[in-house]
């Protein structure tokens, strides 16, 4: 499937705007732009925020003379999206080889704080699972 028809995919300058929507909460396609390193045209900025609407990630609501678009979706639900996809893409949506990945790729290691934060969120998981059962 190419990359432009899948909505949940998202190009360098797709993600830019996204970052740049999710930081600020609403923008104009000019406020946009401006907070865009190496930012493209007001053409091309434009062209991509009507892809983004067409995609399901912005809405637009005329303010003035101007859109000011804002996200369809909060940032955690669109990181829990990617999430999945990166899940689904590299580790055959496997959790437990994503987290190991991440582990064997961490350069710096894990902090004691950090370690015991992920085995309370296991220890969470774990319990769910078993009130699911």
């Amino acid at each position: 499937m190419p990359r432009s028809s899948t909505p949940d995919l998202l190009t360098r300058r797709e993600r830019q705007i996204m970052d740049v929507i999710f930081s600020t909460g609403a923008a104009t396609a000019r406020e946009i732009q401006a907070q865009m390193a190496d930012a493209p045209t007001d053409a091309t900025v434009r062209t991509i925020l009507r892809v983004l609407e067409r995609k399901g990630h912005l809405r637009h609501r005329l303010v003035g003379k101007a859109y000011v678009y804002e996200a369809r979706r909060t940032v955690t639900t669109a990181a829990r999206s990617a999430v999945r996809r990166l899940l689904d893409v590299f580790f055959e949506g496997s959790v437990e080889r994503a987290v190991s990945g991440l582990l064997d790729s961490s350069q710096k290691g894990l902090s004691h704080a950090e370690l015991e934060r992920l085995e309370a969120l296991i220890s969470q998981a774990k319990q769910q699972t078993s009130r699911r059962s």
